[in-house]
């Protein structure tokens, strides 16, 4: 098979460019060729390719990118030369041009749809006035078009029915994954930290996203008040770029005169990453809405205890397996989840457990990467 995948395949979009770079190296492995589609803004990196795979930027910098996300007219331009040569088109998301382009030029490809959490009554609830629009002027109409629509999860489901008032036939569920040996071996424990002035004897929470109000910073930093005066050698670590909420970030660590207390340490990659979990107490993420988050998964993986909204795109595989502390979306909630943590380390020790069975049987790129490939296979057949 010949697969495009369209997306914005960069650093600063997190989990869907991994999600990608994950399930092509997989994809490539079992014999298909990939290409991977990016719009791109002026001074964002790009996301790395796998080997093998072949990576196309095109510019977004026209005044319409602004208003309508991912324009991009060398993206329509490249899509007119070439999409006959693809067999599958795959587009991660909805609301922006990448998911309708494919749409407005004559194809025979199998054209595939993943939602990414996007219909999430908070995400929708999101620039509201936009997607108004575009649901119709197109949205729900090529929806209903796709040849397959991917969705994570049953919640993801009942927001896809919600959203179109019926239940697509072409809707199946396919979790997404990652590359479960990536993270088998972490660097030596305390690197970190020495290099961020963390004491060995801090409880170290770590938040690993964008700083976005709809990852639940609102909630985390209030709770991590109310955590702070119960566990005074609690430290919050917030990596992540910037996303519209690093402002209101600096003025509540001023307002309470927690510099000394929450550290802002940018976007963490690679080895650093790992450095990172390697010395976390607790992962924490009381996000509102997620299409499927990656982060949660590596913290997981390397066996980090966590406290999460259960709107982090697997929360029906969390219930089920008790993997985490699910957080209610309040300040409350969230400083009592993380403190169940913190102060009872046989409570962490079995969610650690729970977890790690939890991601191993369910999650592992090599088997979900395939279940995506079966799937593509039956749409083409039909």
């Amino acid at each position: 098979m010949r697969i495009l995948n369209i997306c914005a395949y960069t650093w600063a979009i997190g989990g869907p460019a991994r999600i990608i770079y994950d399930h092509t190296t997989e994809v490539l492995a079992a014999g298909h060729e990939v290409t991977i589609l990016s719009p791109m803004t002026p001074g964002e990196k790009m996301y790395p390719a796998p080997n093998g795979a072949k990576l196309v930027a095109c510019a977004r910098t026209t005044p319409l990118s602004d208003i309508y996300r991912e324009f991009s007219i060398e993206m329509y331009q490249y899509l007119k030369a070439h999409v006959h040569e693809y067999d599958v088109v795959h587009m991660h998301g909805i609301w922006h041009f990448g998911s309708l382009a494919p749409f407005l030029i004559p194809n025979n490809a199998v054209k595939v749809i993943t939602i990414h959490g996007l219909l999430d009554k908070w995400a929708v609830a999101h620039s509201k006035w936009k997607k108004q629009i575009v649901t119709l002027l197109y949205q729900k109409r090529l929806l209903g078009k796709a040849d397959l629509i991917q969705i994570n999860n049953t919640d993801e489901e009942e927001d896809v029915i919600r959203y179109l008032g019926y239940r697509p036939k072409n809707m199946v569920i396919v979790p997404n994954g990652m590359k479960l040996s990536d993270y088998t071996d972490l660097p030596a424990k305390g690197i970190f930290r020495s290099k961020h002035g963390i004491a060995p004897d801090q409880q170290m929470i770590l938040f690993m996203g964008r700083l976005n109000i709809k990852k639940g910073l609102d909630l985390l930093l209030p709770a991590f008040l109310k955590i702070h005066e119960t566990v005074p050698n609690a430290i919050l670590i917030l990596a992540g770029p910037d996303d519209g909420y690093q402002t209101e970030t600096e003025e509540f660590i001023k307002k309470h005169n927690l510099g000394h207390r929450i550290k802002l340490v940018g976007m963490l990659t690679d080895t650093i990453k790992k450095e990172a979990f390697s010395d976390a107490d607790l992962f924490a993420l009381p996000s509102y809405s997620e299409g499927f988050s990656i982060a949660v998964l590596e913290a997981m993986t390397c066996k980090i205890p966590t406290a999460v909204s259960d709107r982090v795109g697997f929360g029906d595989y969390i219930r089920k397996y008790d993997a985490s502390s699910l957080t209610p979306l309040t300040v409350d909630g969230v400083a009592d989840g993380i403190l169940k943590i913190l102060q009872d380390k046989s409570y962490s020790a079995e969610l650690v457990k729970r977890a790690y069975a939890m991601v191993t049987e369910n999650f592992d790129i090599k088997v979900v990467a395939n279940q995506l490939l079966e799937e593509y296979k039956k749409v083409m057949k039909k």
